[in-house]
């Protein structure tokens, strides 16, 4: 039986873009808000870090509801990307942020390389962050996400431009919608990119035979949590093997050892997204665990884990 975890313990500290995280548990984007909500609830200096929900050039309302459908082993969702818009992100949000002990990375999307080059410039002038994640690959608006992630060519213009106009190092959130990770993540690290994050939802239909109607107001919609993790963890296989900057594995974690698999595919660190929606503290129960299942295991570190996996013959 494995011993209680401590998500602060010296076992799990993490190295990833140059920087010390506490572990390598990071709550996703998209589930976490802009963290100041979730300030009040958890202890956000035992998170690894967190990523800011998707900020744009301008405010977007975001798709019509329903938003959220759970589905077996699930959920799917589309949103549509709402939010406040970078400006009053750093205006009302960030300031509440700085000193909250724990790494804050900014998620950063738009629908032309011109909007991520603007948003990433008025986050640049403002204090608090220590990395960017750019959204590639959102399967649920009409626009940006899949055009970009789908063409390695476009990959590769947006990435360099945002490498470009950024000071802090720069994460690419890949879209498992492709026929093979293997050329957008070359593409991503060819382009400048520090590391990789991976996998962002599937894109999915839920229908109600009833009504014969789609189940989410903008018909298709996302799909994440546990169902998808075998899938997840073939992609963070592949990306890993097919790049030499970090891979940041996701897709399904609910545990420690969830994270562990991930680890021992080729993830040098985790995001957690599902599970935080339906319990905040996930991602720091998680690290817990996984700093449980290292005493359990007699693993030295997290670090220890990372590609490690044994592949048949």
């Amino acid at each position: 039986m494995a011993m209680a975890g401590d998500p602060l313990s010296p076992r799990l500290r993490t190295t990833l873009l140059g920087m010390e995280f506490a572990n390598p548990v990071i709550a996703a984007s998209g589930t976490f808000g802009y963290g100041v909500e979730l300030a009040p609830v958890l202890p956000l200096h035992q998170l690894g870090g967190f990523v800011v929900k998707g900020l744009s050039r301008e405010p977007i309302r975001g798709n019509p509801p329903p938003r959220l459908w759970e589905t077996h082993g699930g959920m799917m969702n589309s949103v549509g990307l709402q939010n406040v818009g970078v400006r009053a992100f750093v205006r009302d949000k960030l300031p509440a942020l700085r000193g909250c002990g724990t790494r804050v990375i900014a998620n950063v999307f738009g629908y032309q390389v011109d909007d991520y080059v603007e948003v990433i410039r008025v986050l640049e002038d403002a204090e608090g962050l220590d990395a960017y994640e750019l959204n590639v690959s959102c399967p649920n608006t009409k626009h940006g996400g899949m055009f970009f992630s789908s063409d390695p060519r476009l990959l590769a213009e947006v990435v360099s431009a945002a490498v470009r106009a950024a000071r802090r190092p720069v994460i690419v959130k890949l879209s498992p919608n492709v026929a093979s990770i293997g050329e957008p993540a070359r593409a991503a690290e060819a382009s400048g990119a520090a590391a990789v994050s991976l996998v962002n939802t599937f894109l999915g239909l839920a229908v109600d035979a009833r009504t014969r109607r789609t189940r989410l107001g903008a018909g298709y919609g996302g799909v994440s949590g546990p169902a998808i993790k075998p899938l997840a963890l073939r992609l963070v296989r592949e990306a890993a093997q097919a790049v030499r900057i970090p891979v940041v594995g996701m897709g399904g974690i609910l545990t420690g050892e969830d994270a562990a698999e991930f680890l021992i595919a080729g993830a040098s660190a985790v995001e957690v997204g599902t599970a935080a929606m339906a319990d905040p503290c996930a991602p720091i129960r998680i690290a817990a665990e996984l700093d449980a299942f290292l005493l359990e295991t007699g693993a030295p570190s997290a670090a220890s884990l990372v590609g490690t996996l044994q592949w048949p013959e």
